[in-house]
């Protein structure tokens, strides 16, 4: 099934803008996604986040998270790359679609509760219960099982901030089922776990330009493999 967004287009930055600081994108051109799951990959700084925020605002989606129906800002700090991407759309029409970030994700909560999201259907939304009433994790994953209707473009940042490894596991579970019944979801992540969804077309900025990689070349793979394969090798060079 065809992707809602195919390819995006960099058009470029002033070279004075902080943007061209950064190595991931100050050589990027276009970006092809061949999968319906597509993650980012890189070291804090690498431009993943930058990107990933990009391609949600330029969808039309909330800067600090959530859906077209969101409009609230609490800090107005968002990048001005939205205005530099082109996203090549496909004919479908995405019948949902949601941006979630774990830094600003309780001030979506927030929002949502303030507006009265949730409120008439008995927070189903969110579980059963108001946000504020779950743990971080629990109201995370709760959004994702019963807010995500499907047949939408699903953009997560970093998700793994809020979850343990099973639960990890648990949004694996449930990103994939979205992708299969049609659903495109792009994510921004540092987690081996979530690197290794089945699939998925992995994209590293850890280079000067957007770098599609397997996943055993991954930084957080081999870091993980390295720990559980020698871990006296590596405490000796962290520690010594």
């Amino acid at each position: 099934m065809e992707n809602f967004i195919s390819r995006i287009y960099l058009d470029g930055f002033d070279k004075d803008s902080y943007l061209f600081e950064i190595d991931g994108l100050k050589k990027f051109k276009e970006l092809d996604f061949s999968s319906p799951i597509t993650i980012f990959t890189g070291e804090n700084g690498s431009g993943k986040s930058t990107l990933l925020e990009a391609i949600a605002v330029n969808w039309g989606l909330n800067p600090e998270g959530g859906s077209k129906n969101f409009n609230f800002s609490t800090h107005d700090t968002h990048s001005p790359l939205y205005s530099s991407i082109r996203l090549a759309k496909s004919f479908r029409h995405a019948k949902d679609g949601f941006f979630l970030r774990a830094e600003s994700f309780y001030n979506v909560a927030s929002n949502a509760q303030d507006i009265g999201i949730g409120i008439e259907n008995g927070f189903i939304e969110w579980g059963g219960k108001p946000s504020h009433e779950q743990s971080h994790g629990e109201s995370f994953l709760n959004l994702v099982n019963n807010r995500f209707r499907g047949d939408g473009l699903y953009i997560l940042d970093e998700p793994e901030s809020a979850l343990s490894m099973q639960r990890q596991l648990s949004l694996m579970v449930s990103l994939k089922e979205l992708a299969d019944e049609g659903s495109q979801i792009i994510i921004a992540t540092h987690s081996p776990l979530l690197l290794s969804l089945p699939g998925a077309q992995i994209i590293s900025l850890d280079s000067d330009s957007p770098l599609e990689i397997d996943y055993q070349d991954s930084k957080p793979y081999q870091l993980l493999k390295l720990f559980y394969e020698d871990k006296e090798l590596l405490f000796s060079k962290l520690f010594d």
